[in-house]
C-alpha cells in the first residue's frame, strides 16, 4: 500500500503522505483502500472549500497565490488543487497555472497540487472532487482553481462550498456575465486588476447592475461584488473577510450540510455517468441504488450492482 492507511495517518504525516494519497487516487480511484480513506475524510471535514473560476487570463492563479500567502500569514493551513488543461498525449496536467503559484516547499501547512481537467468540458474531473474531500479533512482552507470557464462550464458549483468568479476589467467579461449560465454560479464576484482605475470601476458597476436586474441569490446568499488587486493587499484582505463571513453564514442552520449533500449527489451522478454513460445512469436510477454512506462508497457499490446487472440482464 503506497498511500496512508487511514485518515489519522494522513493528518499526522507530512505533505509527502498527502501526495502519496493523491497519487494513489489518480492511479486507481476505485481501489478499496482509497475508497475507505475517502470515506473517512468525507465523514470528518474541517476546511472551507473555495472554488476560484473565471475566463482564461483573468488572473486566477495570481489571486490564488496571494490568497494562500494571506491565509498562511493569519495562521491558517491551506491546500490548493490547481486544475490545468490536459495533455492530448498523456492526459496529464500541462502545469500552466501551477508555475504561477509560489509556495515555500518547507512549509508543511501549505500544499498545492496540479490536476488535469481530462476530458471534462466543465473543467473538473471526478478526481478533483475526491482530492478536495481528502484535503478538506486536513487543512483549514481548500482552494480549487479551475480551468478558464465560459458560460456553461460550471462544474465547480457542485464541488465547492463557495464559488468566487473572477472578472477582468475592459475584457467584455462583465457583459458575458450578464448572460445566462455562469451568472447563476458565483457567491462572490471579484473584479481583478482593480488598480486599473476607471475600467475596473466600470466593470464593478456593470456586474452590480446585472445582479440587480436578475435579483439572483445563491443559496439565499446575496452575491457580493468587490474589486481586488494583487498589488493592493487591503483589497485581498477585504476578500478574505467576505469569505470568512460566508463561512460563518454557512455554519448556521445546516446550510453547509445542505450544500454538501447536494454536491455529494452531483458527484455520484457524475462519477457513474463517467464510468457507464447515460444508459448506466438510467440503469442506476432503475436499480434504486444505495443511498447510505459516503459518495465514494456509494459509487463503488453502485458500480458493482451495475456490472452485475450488465452481466446478467
Amino acid at each position: 500500500m503506497t498511500f496512508p492507511a487511514n485518515l489519522e495517518d494522513l493528518r499526522s504525516g507530512s505533505k509527502r503522505a498527502l501526495a502519496q494519497a493523491l497519487a494513489g487516487l489518480e492511479r486507481n480511484e476505485t481501489d478499496p483502500g482509497i475508497v475507505q480513506l475517502l470515506s473517512e475524510a468525507w465523514a470528518d471535514p474541517k476546511a472551507h472549500v473555495i472554488g476560484v473560476t473565471g475566463p482564461p487570463g483573468v488572473g486566477k492563479s495570481s489571486l490564488v497565490d496571494i490568497l494562500i500567502k494571506t491565509w498562511r500569514g493569519e495562521g491558517n493551513s491551506v491546500g490548493a488543487v490547481v486544475v490545468d488543461p490536459s495533455s492530448k498525449v498523456s492526459g496529464g496536467a500541462l502545469l500552466g497555472d501551477r508555475t504561477r503559484i509560489n509556495t515555500n516547499p518547507d512549509d508543511e501547512n501549505v500544499f498545492v497540487r496540479s490536476m488535469a481537467a481530462r476530458d471534462k468540458l466543465g473543467g473538473l474531473s471526478s478526481m478533483t472532487a475526491a482530492a478536495s474531500v481528502l484535503m478538506r479533512a486536513v487543512f483549514d482552507i481548500v482552494l480549487i482553481e479551475t480551468v478558464g470557464v465560459g458560460q456553461s462550464e460550471t462544474d465547480i458549483e457542485h464541488t465547492a462550498d463557495t464559488v468566487v468568479f473572477c472578472v477582468q476589467p475592459g475584457s467584455g467579461d462583465a457583459l458575458q456575465f450578464m448572460k445566462a449560465g455562469i451568472m447563476e454560479v458565483p457567491h462572490i464576484i471579484a473584479v481583478t486588476k482593480s488598480d486599473l482605475g476607471a475600467p475596473a470601476r466600470r466593470a464593478i458597476s456593470d456586474v452590480k447592475d446585472a445582479i440587480g436586474l436578475t435579483q439572483i441569490e445563491r443559496d439565499e446568499w446575496p452575491t457580493e461584488v468587490l474589486g481586488v488587486s494583487v498589488q493592493d493587499l487591503a483589497s485581498i484582505v477585504a476578500l478574505v473577510r467576505v469569505l470568512d463571513r460566508r463561512w460563518d453564514w454557512l455554519s448556521e442552520n445546516q446550510r453547509r450540510e445542505t450544500i454538501r449533500r447536494r454536491n455529494d449527489e452531483a458527484y455520484v451522478s457524475s462519477a457513474i455517468k463517467e464510468r457507464f454513460g447515460r444508459d448506466g445512469l438510467e440503469l442506476v436510477q432503475r436499480l434504486k441504488a444505495i443511498q447510505s454512506g459516503s459518495p465514494f462508497s456509494r459509487v463503488s457499490r453502485i458500480a458493482k450492482a451495475v456490472n452485475m446487472e450488465l452481466r446478467d440482464p
